[in-house]
């Protein structure tokens, strides 16, 4: 008589816990090479000279740039919810109140976290290739080598000009998503362009555009630290470099959601919301 064929469920339990160690292991250090990379990047903006000339070159690679994108993604995000809206407030008789609700929709969630989303994941992604090519080629090496500081030369310049342009890419969006939902709004339903824009003006407060706008440094500083860890992570080549790019797209949109909702807490908390 044969003896059973020995359970693999235990060696397969033992193989998955493993893994799932070992994914947190790593988890937890990205979070520390992350934050040890910020703290040395804002020591260096505060005690050595700040590289201006390449602070303007990466607002120009980051920022301009990403105006088209971020300007698409508002101006369709703004009609979609118009027609969402429209259809589910014509239902309860409350049209009128459509600028309203878009207007402070809008200002408090959906141009700044929106925005961060497609225009951080754009420019996380340019940054960790641009970063891990430079590590794969040795040119990171060679700037150590010259005596210069590559925390300075690269990771500052990009880090001051993503918490800078955030602020203004999300103002743009705001603008181009109430426009959009107001042309949406006025060709599609009847609502008078007048009123639509009276009424949204009206509903809005400083701090619906404060706790709107206050989150954008933030996400800027996210898309900057977390695109400059994983480039200077880089290692194996032209395939490491896509990894390194992968790696930063999706933990910078996941780190933006969770800073999202965090931060939103916290307006609620000191009575902004």
């Amino acid at each position: 008589m044969t003896s059973a064929a020995p359970s693999t469920r235990p060696r397969n339990l033992v193989t998955w816990t493993d893994l799932q160690i070992r994914r947190l292991r790593a988890f937890v250090e990205e979070v520390g090479g992350a934050t040890l990379l910020a703290g040395r990047a804002f020591r260096t903006i505060f005690t050595t000279r700040f590289e201006t000339n390449e602070f303007i070159y990466q607002l120009e690679q980051l920022g301009v740039r990403s105006l088209a994108i971020g300007a698409a993604t508002a101006i369709f995000v703004g009609i979609v919810m118009t027609i969402q809206f429209a259809v589910s407030m014509e239902a309860f008789g409350a049209k009128d109140t459509l600028g309203r609700v878009l207007a402070v929709s809008e200002a408090r969630e959906l141009a700044p976290s929106l925005t961060a989303l497609v225009v951080g994941s754009r420019i996380a992604a340019g940054i960790a290739a641009e970063l891990g090519s430079m590590m794969v080629t040795e040119q990171v090496d060679a700037i150590r080598a010259l005596g210069a500081d590559p925390i300075r030369k690269l990771v500052v310049p990009r880090l001051v000009a993503c918490i800078v342009i955030m602020p203004l890419i999300t103002f743009v969006a705001f603008l181009l998503g109430m426009t959009s939902s107001m042309l949406v709004a006025a060709l599609s339903y009847g609502i008078p362009m007048e009123f639509f824009a009276s009424t949204a003006l009206d509903s809005l407060r400083l701090n619906d555009f404060v706790s709107g706008v206050a989150k954008t440094p933030f996400f800027g500083l996210l898309i900057a630290i977390l695109g400059c860890y994983f480039g200077l992570q880089t290692r194996g080549g032209t395939e490491g470099v896509g990894r390194s790019t992968t790696r930063a797209v999706v933990v910078v949109s996941i780190s933006i959601l969770m800073a999202d909702a965090l931060l939103t807490q916290i307006f609620v908390s000191l009575g902004t919301l």
